[in-house]
């Protein structure tokens, strides 16, 4: 029986070299080495923390954003699973971009649950709810293509092929999915750190960074029930990345223009996520949905898919 986890069961004989001895390790290094170089210039431009007399012009800091959430997870991953899988897990890594068969239930809570836990988690922060706004045409009409724009350039294409595509399959098997989750969401957060000096992202204030750290730790753990109950999907988590950049940025902060949200804009996403994320801890007594997961059975699915077509 074959399996779409690259920390499953290989697809060739074990392979030899540093990269495949340490494949967590290496997965890391060059995430963080990929992506940080390409936001170095926008860092030290005058535009980020000026250290050199420079400026880029706007197109040129929002390419290089996007660009580093390619080149570091994803090129990563391909990496990785090359070295680890062969062709056949590359493969298998691509298909599941497009699985898109999972309960409606999943796509309900990441497109509408996600944005009804930021509401609730803002209403909650004192002098929030009086500041609120309400919603505009203009503001109903844009948010498809805000949320296609995010989709494509704001993070979640180019970073959950390699957050939950490579890394987080391997990281339950070895430490279990509340702490394959925890060690995942502290390295994923503080793979942003060079956005907090880009002169695009909130002050990098300690608090910030902190509120940062802590609430992106309380998503990776929702994002792993999700991932579990959708047996790997890389859709469904991509479509859940999008759901809470779109509407964090682009409705909550115009609804509530809330002095304190103009100095502590993540207070809301922070409650609302880690109030949901231990809730699911008590619920499924830290399993979060592991017992779900199955990815050999799609491994199946594909493979029967391949000698029908080649038939």
């Amino acid at each position: 029986m074959t399996s779409v986890d690259n920390a499953d069961q290989p697809m060739r004989a074990a392979p030899h070299g540093v990269l495949a001895r340490h494949p967590l390790t290496s997965f890391f290094v060059m995430a963080y080495a990929f992506s940080w170089l390409v936001e170095l210039p926008v860092v030290l431009s005058e535009t980020g923390t000026g250290l050199l007399p420079y400026t880029l012009p706007k197109p040129v800091i929002a390419l290089s954003i996007a660009g580093a959430t390619y080149l570091g997870p994803t090129v990563s991953a391909f990496i990785m699973t090359g070295v680890t899988q062969g062709r056949a897990g590359v493969r298998r890594l691509l298909r599941r971009y497009v699985q898109w068969r999972v309960g409606v239930q999943w796509y309900l809570f990441v497109l509408l649950g996600i944005p009804v836990i930021i509401l609730l988690g803002a209403i909650v922060v004192p002098g929030v709810l009086g500041s609120f706004q309400p919603l505009t045409l203009s503001l109903i009409l844009a948010y498809p293509l805000a949320f296609a724009t995010t989709f494509l350039l704001g993070g979640p294409l180019g970073e959950e092929p390699g957050w939950r595509g490579f890394a987080l399959p391997r990281l339950q098997r070895r430490n279990g999915p509340l702490v394959g989750s925890i060690i995942l969401g502290v390295l994923w957060a503080l793979w942003h750190l060079p956005l907090f000096w880009s002169g695009v992202w909130t002050p990098p204030t300690i608090p910030n960074i902190l509120m940062f750290i802590v609430m992106i730790t309380a998503l990776t753990i929702m994002m792993t029930w999700v991932f579990n109950h959708a047996n790997g999907s890389l859709l469904i988590t991509m479509l859940m990345h999008a759901s809470f950049n779109t509407f964090a940025n682009k409705v909550e902060a115009p609804l509530f223009p809330a002095p304190i949200l103009n100095e502590f804009g993540l207070l809301p996403v922070l409650i609302g996520f880690t109030v949901t994320a231990l809730v699911l801890i008590v619920v499924t007594r830290g399993r979060l949905g592991y017992e779900h997961y199955h990815p050999e059975e799609v491994a199946e699915a594909g493979s029967r898919r391949e000698v029908q077509k080649s038939a």
